[in-house]
């Protein structure tokens, strides 16, 4: 998996890395850490509501961040598009930032609540929880596989970097990990009517102009275009095409001279008695005309009914003018004389027309 098209999730990855390698370089961690008490009610640092997402507290936090947005932020930016995941990312922020802090004065309301949820660590627990909602209800799964006779897919791999996410420093990381998922169902139900937001234009042209270049998008993958392995017979098909003889090679290029009428072509019983009534030519006197050689050559093979192949390894067949009116009628764009040549030299009509196939296909 490469970051085609994720701009915004490698801007994230990197965004986070730097923010938590930066606050463990300058000892600025104890300000990440997010207490209603004292935090908010006493001394009233509201901007650690919203500094407390930007970084992690700890290396294994950040690894498991990074794991979380490597494996699930691609698959959604991908399906959302990048400007739209971009808004749903701000979007999901801002929504937890409140509901976090409403949740943090509701729970005050009890003794037995206030003593368990008071503290809300640091790092993006509310935003891969919201994005973790989208995975599950937008990702198929892959496979399915049994462990024990318990169904599992792909997916469980995913789900146990959130687990593992969200065990850590248990149970500070609970009430985050449930308001993302909170916001990620609101954002999907579209109940408050969030999906239509975007970014505005004149973010998305800055981003494009300042920022993109910085990331420097990755090019795609480089793929093959063949799904599955040829068969047998077309992989001797494309080694016999190959070991022809330079002016043997069966091309489905158009010939610059204009192609003559069916009725006005001599018949092959024709062919033949022409054929006996002119001496058989010699290569060498051939290649001062062209290829007219190598034409009469196979009108006195297709006279002769057999002959011995140049190379030795095979002899050469007369074809029916059945199977010669059948390839015409499958290759019309190939002249007579090499739908006649390949079924000389091929055993049967299926050889030559995987031979024809092979070589139109490669040219």
């Amino acid at each position: 998996m490469s970051f085609e098209n994720a701009l915004v999730t490698k801007g994230l990855m990197l965004g986070v890395a730097l923010t938590s390698v930066a606050a463990g370089i300058f000892d600025l961690k104890h300000h990440l850490n997010l207490q209603l008490v004292p935090h908010i009610s006493k001394h009233h640092q509201y901007w650690r509501l919203l500094v407390h997402q930007i970084a992690c507290g700890s290396s294994s936090d950040l690894l498991l961040v990074e794991l979380f947005l490597y494996n699930v932020g691609i698959c959604i930016e991908r399906a959302f598009g990048s400007v739209k995941y971009a808004s749903f990312l701000i979007i999901s922020a801002l929504m937890t930032m409140l509901i976090s802090f409403i949740a943090l004065l509701i729970a005050q309301l009890t003794p037995v609540t206030s003593s368990f949820i008071n503290n809300i660590p640091p790092g993006p627990i509310a935003v891969m929880s919201a994005v973790l909602y989208q995975y599950i209800r937008l990702v198929p799964a892959a496979y399915h596989f049994r462990i024990f006779g318990v169904g599992m897919s792909d997916k469980i791999w995913v789900y146990a970097i959130a687990t593992q996410l969200a065990a850590t420093r248990f149970p500070d990381k609970l009430l985050p990990t449930a308001v993302g998922l909170f916001v990620g169902y609101l954002y999907r139900s579209d109940f408050l009517q969030l999906k239509a937001w975007r970014v505005s234009t004149k973010i998305v042209r800055l981003a494009e102009a300042w920022i993109k270049p910085v990331l420097a998008e990755t090019q795609p993958v480089r793929r093959t275009n063949r799904v599955l392995p040829d068969s047998r017979a077309q992989a001797e098909a494309r080694r016999r095409a190959a070991t022809l003889d330079v002016e043997e090679v069966v091309t489905t290029a158009r010939h610059t001279r204009p192609r003559t009428n069916t009725a006005t072509r001599p018949s092959a019983a024709a062919a033949s008695q022409n054929a006996h009534e002119r001496p058989i030519e010699s290569p060498e006197d051939g290649s001062t005309s062209g290829g007219g050689g190598v034409v009469r050559q196979w009108m006195t093979m297709l006279a002769s009914d057999a002959r011995p192949m140049p190379r030795g390894a095979a002899t050469v067949r007369a074809p029916s003018q059945s199977e010669i009116s059948i390839l015409s009628s499958m290759f019309p764009n190939l002249d007579r004389e090499v739908i006649l040549g390949v079924l000389q030299r091929s055993p049967n009509i299926e050889t030559a027309a995987e031979t024809l196939l092979a070589s139109e296909t490669s040219s």
